[in-house]
């Protein structure tokens, strides 16, 4: 018998309000759902009109299901007497610690470990459970219980050490390597580029997550059976949208965010609070989405602050948490028999979560706390599992991980980019067998190095373009401080004080490039909480983001080297002609290339923008005060002296000076022009030439008004300019803007493990 599911109607938004709640209520029955990969993979591009009561409805897409099997290849995660702790530093007044010195006898001591400066505070106490696929475990509690930790204990974002207890998915440990390719974990901040519309949001999650051998056709298709089975539709071509750009609103983007996960159909999805800071119905719409995700042969967990009535019909399993301990865990069905045992009744038609959560908070505000909520769940779990209501209820998976994920895969999961025919190979008897290890089976990266450094590449490149007002900034201030420095610095002559306001032109212009970049501090900051998201599941590598990062900056730098170059060297007067302009832009773009690279680090290492900009106007200030400008290096003290080589616009001023002073035939400084800035300037000029006169005899060399007394050569000996070459001086400054690059990458790879320590 054949079967059609339709998909949710194109051109309206899901509306369930119209069902009941014992609609929601579902139970997994004899015959399994399919899996997400298999409802995906035949959907076709043709629109089809469904002729209901005589009305025409708008198209939609058609999935046909017919002939699947019925999947009975169960995953269960298992988790056992998880506990978590962390210490926390006492903040400590002087008065504070003269009465620790007075403690009374009676207070109590610290703990083993434990100081008086610091306290091991319990974040998880001996947790257990189990969810299952087809369903959706929910972890519900006030602020501060442990919902997070909880999902972070399971999804093994915890350091390796730090939490005690056992997690197992069909009663095998999982590496966290194979975790990270079977689960997708969504985050409760909806990190997203803003320019990119819903498709293309989705679009470049396919091209990360789905394998290399799917067509570009089929990603498509996948993508939009996934905006239909999300609800996305209307707002499928309008941009994410930030502060100052409108678009989608919250329920969509959270939406969004889940798409994103799901896109490659994983194992284990992991939700923190995804209905949070979203209206009922909007909330409702996502967990409506979940329990689809959940239908298709994944496991969902999720955190929940306070579901509604609507919601509470979706849930399978809950688990109530009150500091780090379990108060409640089973059904949504069991909870009133619970508390009614308990000796507090739900009265009848009160929300049951806002009556449990409400009876929690109480106990936790009285003396004794939780403490016997905690004893009767114990009790009220041995009851369960000596009197089950439900066979299913202690039901495990009778395959092996290894097995389950290979059928899984065969049955449509595109886990990573695994397919089966990589991870079964056919035994003397026909029959399929695991030819790899559990972690090996699945590939760690679903495409090459190559394709994610274009695909990345092009993704930030479309949101870039459709942002024009920040490259516009920064073009917009190297245009009026290049017009500022040609006006005031014009045409500059060859006389002693030409040569210091010379020197004062090159400062300026080298720290204005530097303090350029750091306009996109914000833009790097943003990018690197999406990346620690992507990259936290395998979505694609380190070194293909750091990579094309790095290329989509080059020609917004090239243009702002460019102008600010053309703008400054012939208004100035610099010397060189055409040979010298093109050393000139070169070192400005090598400056504007340290600079970026030095903001692209700090941007993978401070936790805000306000400190980011904090700490790169301080550093600049140091690099250009040891420089070489302000004091010459010759008399920089010897235990400074290390600063003036870590100078980032030490390399590019002293570049710039030998392009300037370099012509050993170019004059500076000519007979009378010595007495320049010195108490004799003010003399007549017939006195002067006497003055020369007199020095000529005393030192036995001629020196006329006419007679050059300081090259340019003369100038770099007197700067301190003789160490490196301008070319070398070209290539350390480039050095530097990869030595900033790598240790980019080291902040990446370690804000890439988003682990709790």
């Amino acid at each position: 018998m054949s079967a059609r599911i339709v998909a949710v109607n194109i051109t309206e938004p899901y509306d369930y309000d119209y069902m009941e709640m014992n609609d929601f209520t579902r139970r997994r029955d004899a015959v399994e759902m399919p899996t997400l990969g298999q409802l995906l993979k035949n959907v076709g591009d043709v629109r089809k009109e469904v002729i209901g009561d005589g009305s025409e409805t708008p198209g939609h897409h058609s999935l046909d299901v017919s002939g699947m099997e019925t999947r009975s290849l169960p995953f269960v995660l298992s988790f056992n007497n998880l506990t978590y702790s962390v210490k926390v530093r006492q903040k400590m007044t002087f008065a504070d610690i003269c009465t620790r010195r007075r403690r009374s006898p009676v207070d109590e001591p610290p703990a083993v470990g434990e100081t008086v400066f610091a306290r091991t505070k319990i974040l998880l106490n001996d947790i257990s459970g189990e969810a299952r696929d087809g369903e959706i475990m929910a972890f519900l509690g006030a602020s501060g219980s442990g919902k997070s930790t909880l999902i972070d204990a399971l999804a093994n974002r915890i350091a390796k050490g730090k939490l005690k207890g056992k997690v197992t998915l069909n009663g095998e440990s999982v590496e966290s390597r194979l975790m990270k390719v079977i689960s997708a974990y969504v985050m409760q901040d909806d990190l997203l580029f803003p320019m990119l519309t819903v498709e293309e949001t989705l679009t470049f999650a396919a091209e990360f997550r789905l394998p290399r051998s799917l067509s570009k056709s089929k990603k498509k298709a996948r993508v939009q059976a996934l905006i239909d089975q999300l609800g996305l539709r209307n707002a499928a071509k309008t941009v994410i949208g930030d502060e100052g750009h409108r678009g989608v609103s919250g329920g969509e983007r959270r939406r969004v965010s889940i798409g994103i996960d799901i896109i490659h159909d994983p194992i284990v999805l992991f939700l923190d609070e995804p209905t949070s800071g979203l209206d009922s119905t909007s909330a409702f719409l996502v967990v409506k989405v979940l329990q689809r995700v959940a239908q298709s042969g994944s496991i969902v967990i999720m955190s929940i602050h306070q579901p509604s009535y609507r919601i509470l019909g979706l849930l399978d399993r809950m688990i109530f948490l009150s500091r780090g301990q379990t108060v409640y865990s089973g059904s949504p069905s069991q909870l009133p028999l619970y508390f009614a045992e308990f000796g507090h009744s739900i009265p009848e038609g009160d929300n049951r979560t806002e009556f449990a959560l409400d009876v929690i908070r109480e106990l936790e505000g009285s003396p004794g706390g939780t403490k016997s909520l905690v004893e009767f769940n114990k009790s009220w779990q041995s009851m369960t599992k000596l009197h089950p209501e439900d066979s299913s209820q202690n039901a495990t998976s009778s395959l092996s991980l290894k097995e389950a994920i290979s059928a899984s895969i065969s049955k449509g999961k595109l886990v990573s980019g695994a397919n089966a025919a990589a991870t079964t190979t056919n035994n003397s008897n026909g029959n399929a067998t695991s030819s790899t290890t559990t972690s090996s089976m699945v590939p760690t990266y679903a495409n090459s190095f190559w394709i994610e450094l274009a695909t990345l590449s092009k993704r930030s490149l479309t949101n870039s373009k459709r942002m024009p007002e920040l490259f516009g900034i920064r073009l917009g201030a190297v245009f009026v401080t290049g017009f500022i420095l040609a006006t005031v610095f014009w045409h500059l002559d060859d006389t002693p004080k030409g040569v210091q306001e010379r020197l004062g032109f090159f400062a300026f212009a080298m720290s204005t490039t530097f303090y350029t970049t750091a306009d996109a501090l914000p833009v790097f900051i943003q990018e690197r909480f999406i990346f620690m998201r992507e990259t936290s599941h395998n979505a694609y590598r380190i070194s293909s983001y750091l990579v094309s990062h790095a290329i989509v900056a080059l020609p917004a730098l090239v243009v702002l080297s460019f102008v600010f170059a053309a703008m400054t060297f012939w208004a100035v007067g610099l010397d060189g002609g055409f040979k010298g302009f093109m050393f000139y832009f070169f070192i400005m773009f090598a400056s504007f290339w340290a600079g970026n690279s030095f903001v692209s680090f700090l941007s993978g290492v401070v936790p805000h923008v306000m400190l980011g900009y904090t700490i790169v106007v301080a550093i600049l200030a140091y690099f250009l005060l040891f420089s070489g400008f302000f004091i010459n290096r010759n008399r920089i003290p010897k235990y400074w002296i290390w600063f003036n080589y870590m100078s980032l616009i030490k390399y590019p001023y002293e570049a710039v000076l030998q392009n300037e002073f370099s012509d050993p035939m170019k004059c500076f400084v000519r007979g009378v022009q010595i007495f320049d800035s010195t108490p004799l300037s003010s003399i007549p000029n017939a006195l002067k030439l006497k003055l020369l006169g007199d020095m000529s005899n005393t030192l036995g060399v001629k020196i006329t008004g006419s007679t050059c007394l300081t090259t340019g050569v003369d100038v770099l000996i007197q700067t301190g300019v003789t160490d490196l070459s301008k070319w070398n001086c070209l290539w350390v400054t480039l050095a530097w803007g990869f030595f900033f690059r790598i240790l980019f990458y080291f902040s990446l790879l370690v804000g890439s493990k988003n682990k709790r320590t």
